[in-house]
C-alpha cells in the first residue's frame, strides 16, 4: 500500500528501455506523459532478485517534481486506513537489505522516503476492509 498523496496514477505497463549500470531492481526507463521515468521492479526490490519478466500494472509515485514507476502484479484498489490500522501493518521495506536501500537512496533519497512510508497489506486486511464496505 502506497500513501495516496504520493500516487500520481496507475496504468498498463509501457515499453521500458533498460539502462546499464543500474541496480538489479531498476528495470530501466519508460516515457510517462512525455517524461523519461525510472521503472523499479517491486518484486526484485523486495526479494533482492533480478528483474521480473512482466508486470500487470505500473504505479507512478510522485514526490514534489520527481516521479518513479513501480512495476507490480496488480492494483487491488483504494482503501482508507486509519492511523491505528496503518501502524499495525509491516513496512514495505522491512526485509530489504541495507545495501539495496542504500543503492535506492543513492538514486533518489526523496523517493526512498515514499517507499519507506508504504506498507504491506495482508490479504486478511483487504478482506476485512471489503467486508466493512459491504456492511449496511
Amino acid at each position: 500500500a502506497f500513501p495516496l498523496q504520493h500516487v500520481a496514477e496507475t496504468m498498463r505497463p509501457l515499453p521500458t528501455e533498460p539502462i546499464a549500470g543500474t541496480p538489479g531492481f531498476v528495470r530501466g526507463v519508460s516515457v510517462i506523459r512525455g517524461l523519461p521515468t525510472p521503472v523499479v521492479d517491486l518484486k526484485a526490490l523486495l526479494e533482492s532478485s533480478d528483474n521480473s519478466p512482466s508486470y500487470g500494472r505500473f504505479v507512478t509515485l510522485k514526490y514534489d517534481a520527481r516521479r518513479v514507476v513501480i512495476g507490480v502484479d496488480s492494483v487491488v484498489g483504494l482503501r482508507n486506513l486509519d492511523s491505528a490500522q496503518l501502524g499495525e501493518l509491516p513496512p514495505l521495506l522491512r526485509d530489504v537489505t541495507a545495501d539495496l536501500i542504500e543503492s535506492f537512496g543513492t538514486l533518489d533519497a526523496q523517493l526512498l522516503l515514499v517507499l519507506r512510508a508504504a506498507r504491506i497489506v495482508p490479504d486478511e486486511v483487504w478482506s476485512s476492509l471489503a467486508a466493512a464496505e459491504l456492511a449496511p
